[in-house]
């Protein structure tokens, strides 16, 4: 029900119910020049994120995502997340937007918790007692362009009120193992979901993909 009011909110209002609550973070990087990547979850209201986080964010902020298969649902989709400034690019297009010149820092987010196809090279982990399958869309683009990845936990205050809290995951990923950010984000999410389940999708088939 939130996600179709989504379609009417004004700006004023996900401006009440969408707070970053620790934005420093962020501004240290973009202080540097640097862009950074913000990775999560399906977890309480990412789409309340999509339509507030360009306001809470000095800069260009760019959201990937798999495009819908249904072509009316997949412009409401995107009407609805770029209402108030978030640029939308498609998964698809992720290595031409990565090689595009800017001359601002900008942030780009990833839902890094969707069972990849097997076209995709994966990390295989236990996630949630489950082998689990996790894309490497996050780490690889990190380790490729050297770009800090913090972790963005959304968390619910009350009912329509969300809030985001951004912790460092590393600020140096070209110096970490292989999989070891990958394992972080991984890790982040799912103590959220221990802590409170009935906030995570349970219903998008996380592990279609089998080892």
């Amino acid at each position: 029900m939130e996600s179709i009011k989504l379609f009417s909110i004004s700006k004023n209002q996900i401006a009440e119910r969408f707070i970053v609550n620790n934005p420093e973070i962020i501004q240290l990087y973009f202080d540097q020049g640097k862009d950074i990547l913000i990775v999560g979850g399906h977890y309480n209201n990412w789409e309340m994120l999509a339509a507030g986080i360009d306001q809470q964010v000095p800069y260009d902020t760019i959201g990937l995502y798999s495009k819908l298969t249904n072509a009316f649902f997949d412009k409401k989709m995107k009407e609805s997340r770029s209402a108030f400034g978030l640029r939308m690019v498609t998964t698809k297009d992720s290595f031409a937007y990565f090689k595009e010149e800017h001359t601002t820092p900008r942030m780009t987010i990833f839902g890094a918790d969707q069972s990849p196809t097997y076209s995709k090279s994966v990390h295989w982990t236990t996630f949630l007692s489950q082998d689990t399958a996790v894309a490497l869309g996050t780490e690889r683009f990190a380790k490729k362009y050297n770009l800090p990845v913090v972790y963005g936990a959304i968390n619910k205050v009350k009912r329509g009120h969300y809030t985001l809290d951004i912790s460092v995951l590393t600020d140096t990923p070209t110096d970490t193992a292989e999989g070891k950010i990958t394992e972080l984000h991984t890790r982040r999410l799912e103590q959220q979901i221990l802590a409170q389940p009935e906030y995570w999708l349970w219903t998008h088939k996380r592990w279609k993909r089998k080892r």
